[in-house]
């Protein structure tokens, strides 16, 4: 299998040196992934579009620092419109409006994920990391808040990992019939930020062993 590997930063590319993958940094945000995935769709053929690197992951989702979540779908989750007063605001999400991230057909920017994702995360998790495979949510705006959490968890049931590029690689693979998956090692809970307490090396090596398991499935 010929994968393709997106990662955000140079760093996370770092931690990933020496896989039997074609690993490219694409810069931060599903705009800048999405482009660079298509990109590297366009040059050449692979069987699969990875976003790699590192997340946060959601208030009961039974993820920690160092863990490790496949995602099952990738879904855009900022995209919509917010409506009423201050303090009452309301999101609607694009299938509220009536509105497609694609011309053809109806799609409110979830994305589904390789079909052997499942398998990987189950064949992957032991008593060494914990893998758990759902739903992997993309944002441009990192979220700072457990109340904003807390209503993208009950948007997106079951909701794992928060990243800034995952349903960017998604669209644009979705676009070249390739298939997609995201993979995040968890540096840090999904709320109030805390850059002293994220575990980014445990993260990173989790990333790796994903990556590393894939490669060899």
């Amino acid at each position: 299998m010929k994968v393709l590997i997106i990662v955000a930063t140079a760093g996370e590319a770092a931690r990933l040196a020496g896989v039997p993958a074609h690993v490219v940094v694409s810069g931060v945000g599903a705009v800048a992934a999405a482009l660079t995935t298509q990109q590297e769709l366009m040059r050449e053929p692979f069987d699969l579009a990875v976003s790699a690197g590192i997340g946060g992951a959601y208030t009961g989702s039974g993820m920690n620092p160092g863990d490790l979540a496949i995602s099952s779908l990738m879904a855009q989750a900022d995209l919509g419109a917010v409506n009423g007063l201050p303090g009452q605001e309301k999101f609607l999400s694009l299938e509220t409006l009536g509105l497609s991230v694609q011309p053809d057909q109806l799609n409110a920017g979830v994305f589904p994920a390789w079909a052997g994702a499942k398998d990987l995360a189950d064949g992957l998790n032991s008593p060494s990391l914990h893998v758990r495979s759902g739903p992997a949510l993309t944002l441009s705006t990192v979220t700072g808040s457990l109340e904003v959490a807390q209503h993208l968890v009950a948007r997106f049931p079951g909701a794992l990992s928060e990243g800034m590029e995952g349903a960017g690689v998604a669209h644009a693979a979705l676009h070249c019939g390739v298939p997609a998956l995201e993979i995040r090692g968890i540096s840090n809970p999904v709320g109030p930020r805390d850059r002293a307490a994220w575990k980014l090396g445990e993260a990173l090596a989790a990333t790796r062993r994903g990556v590393e398991a894939l490669l060899g499935w």
